[in-house]
């Protein structure tokens, strides 16, 4: 199997806190996976080890079969990988248009950035017609269609998205779901974290169930969406 993500047995820790505890998982290339779990489980935890924020205690991370344990964040984002982080973190007095050409900082991807800027603006024709306008005026929507606007700009074949639909109305969370889709269709891989585990679980082949720093289930998703624990802990069933 062609994969682009790889973690082995990693064990991450705040200090003398450990929170992720010998979690192993993969992502095909071309595949949707999802990581879901509740509120602290410690999927936000892995995604900043993947992406490089946090070091780890132990294990390994392969990127398209390279090991980049001990590469720094910023190695890793020039092999494209990009990480939308929850909450968005957007820069609310920059612009919407300033927002996005930050994602295409790195000296390697500033080259490209008016394409990159144009491909953005053709997905997400809402920004464009705001581009001038301050990131802190926009809608919640809008703001969650900018920063993933942002982690498009550096042009990634792997993109991770942590909670993408926290804090929306429920019609907009089908629209960035619907976005994930689109997103998917383009060639893009994606692992996606996520609370919302119906709607993680329904766009996504595989599936990863964390629980207390530990991947307690896994499997297809349409097998996960019938599992009994799965529908009682997550599905409301």
């Amino acid at each position: 199997m062609d994969e682009i993500l790889r973690i082995e047995n990693i064990e991450v820790a705040y200090g003398p806190i450990q929170v992720v505890w010998g979690v192993t998982l993969a992502v095909p290339r071309g595949a949707v996976a999802c990581l879901i779990g509740p509120n602290g489980a410690g999927k936000t935890t892995t995604l900043n080890a993947v992406i490089g924020v946090l070091p780890l205690k132990s294990g390994r991370i392969l990127l398209e079969g390279h090991d980049v344990t001990r590469e720094r964040g910023h190695r890793r984002i020039r092999r494209r990988l990009a990480l939308i982080p929850e909450g968005r973190q957007l820069w609310q007095r920059m612009t919407v248009e300033e927002n996005l050409l930050l994602g295409a900082f790195p000296s390697a991807f500033r080259r490209k950035a008016h394409d990159s800027l144009e491909r953005v603006y053709s997905m997400f024709p809402r920004l464009k017609e705001r581009r001038r306008q301050a990131a802190g005026t926009l809608s919640g929507g809008e703001q969650q269609m900018c920063a993933v606007g942002r982690g498009l700009m550096a042009d990634p074949v792997f993109l991770m998205l942590d909670e993408p639909s926290l804090g929306l109305a429920p019609k907009l969370v089908e629209e960035v779901f619907d976005l994930v889709r689109t997103i998917a269709q383009q060639g893009v891989t994606i692992l996606l974290a996520a609370q919302n585990a119906n709607y993680a679980l329904s766009v996504s082949q595989y599936g990863y169930v964390m629980e207390s720093g530990r991947i307690a289930l896994e499997g297809p998703s349409e097998k996960l969406r019938a599992d009994d624990h799965v529908r009682q802990a997550y599905l409301g069933a």
